[in-house]
């Protein structure tokens, strides 16, 4: 009892503005980061946000068949809240052809990763997208026919993408 009299007296006598860095901090440790997944035959873009879930950030690109075991290790240095998969689809809204990788990899991602739930986001124009987003911050020609940096950046844009979904309930 004698606790949380000093906490209360504590934050009674504590700004809004601290309060508030104090929850923000405590409030990091709890949230867990979500990853995107731009699913490629020979390369897998990867992005996160951040602990607060309000900042997608690149954080690499790894051959398809090392992604599960990149994931696993990942999820044991860093908590996870949701794994994000590209979806890809063509114009008429259908399923584009790459389904046929992108479903077996889903299929053995939720065998070997039970607790996070996965969920889906339309990819179409990241690949666009990202090739304009080089080109706009800069990025010389060679440079942006890095296929693995445009995976990079298109798995960001899916992240940001269902970022902004959520915090506009569209998704």
């Amino acid at each position: 009892m004698l606790r949380v009299k000093k906490v209360s007296k504590f934050l009674k006598n504590t700004s809004k503005f601290a309060f508030m860095a104090v929850y923000s901090y405590f409030w990091c440790l709890i949230m867990g980061r979500i990853i995107a997944i731009d699913y490629g035959k020979k390369r897998v873009g990867i992005a996160v946000t951040d602990t607060l879930q309000l900042i997608a950030n690149g954080l690499t690109t790894v051959a398809s068949h090392e992604v599960i075991a990149f994931l696993e290790r990942y999820i044991q240095t860093e908590p996870v809240d949701k794994i994000i998969i590209g979806l890809p689809k063509q114009m008429n809204n259908e399923l584009s052809e790459s389904m046929k990788y992108i479903t077996p990899f889903v299929h053995t991602l939720k065998k070997r990763i039970t607790h996070i739930p996965i969920e889906y986001v339309d990819e179409r124009f990241t690949s666009v997208l990202a090739h304009r987003t080089m080109l706009e911050a800069g990025l010389k020609k060679k440079d942006r026919k890095n296929k693995a940096l445009v995976d990079t950046i298109s798995a960001t844009i899916i992240l940001q993408t269902y970022l902004e979904s959520i915090k506009t309930n569209t998704l």
